[in-house]
């Protein structure tokens, strides 16, 4: 789940039936839904979904769209908070065809489109890689030809959202490297990164300033500050940079 922005009142609510659930940990899932009169987003973008009891009770909160501009289907995915008020219902109790109302697209700010000449640079953080897994899905439909990179800090390897198809698609495109950092417990024989990202990390794995990336940057609050700073320690134009944080309930990584 994303921070909360004001969605503006012009957006009306929409009924999306729910098509499939993928499983992506044991912690998150994606849900795929069939939304009527679906305007059409962009990478990065979200919305905010409302349920309903029975008692007329309403909880409603903002979530990132996983797919690409291109897809039919909007997908999102959530990662379970146990004591949240939505969540655990998303993840453990929704069904196929099951109906939800949700409004949008929202945000412009945390946006890409494919075929903007600069690299892109991926920074996320636990649940915060569901946009830039947009991007990616975008990028690899729309046939990269700019080089990108992703850094992906999770607390493990189990945690780790989408992994095989990140490994499936840094393996078939040249341009794209897919670096992961475990901040709490790794597999045994892991030989990747084991730490909480920084200053040596970004120097190895993240582009250098002179590359003029632009910076997309999600996660919990604490990774979103500190990878911000480094990237302008770096020397990285902070104009350059974009980020999305979540809000008090989101994890450090």
């Amino acid at each position: 789940m994303k921070a909360t922005e004001a969605a503006p009142q012009r957006l009306p609510w929409r009924s999306g039936t729910v098509v499939e659930t993928i499983d992506e940990t044991p912690r998150a899932r994606s849900l795929v839904l069939s939304v009527a009169g679906w305007p059409g987003h962009q990478a990065g973008q979200h919305v905010d979904l409302r349920l309903t009891s029975d008692d007329g009770y309403q909880a409603q909160r903002s979530y990132s769209i996983a797919s690409p501009p291109e897809r039919a289907e909007i997908v999102l995915t959530v990662e379970r908070i146990d004591d949240g008020e939505v969540s655990p219902f998303l993840t453990e109790e929704v069904r196929p065809g099951d109906v939800l109302e949700l409004r949008g697209p929202i945000g412009g700010y945390f946006t890409w489109t494919a075929g903007e000449p600069d690299p892109l640079q991926l920074l996320a953080g636990g649940s915060g890689i569901v946009p830039l897994m947009a991007m990616l899905r975008h990028r690899a439909l729309a046939g990269p030809d700019r080089a990108a990179r992703l850094l992906y800090s999770s607390r493990s390897w189990d945690d780790t959202i989408y992994r095989a198809e990140l490994a499936r698609l840094g393996g078939d495109d040249s341009l794209l490297r897919v670096v992961h950092t475990l901040t709490r417990a790794a597999p045994q024989g892991w030989s990747g990164l084991a730490r909480r990202v920084d200053r040596a990390m970004f120097e190895e794995h993240v582009f250098a300033p002179p590359e003029r990336p632009r910076a997309y940057v999600c996660g919990p609050t604490p990774f979103v500050e500190t990878v911000a700073a480094l990237l302008v320690e770096l020397g990285h134009p902070p104009d350059r940079i974009r980020t999305e944080r979540f809000g008090p309930t989101g994890g450090s990584p």
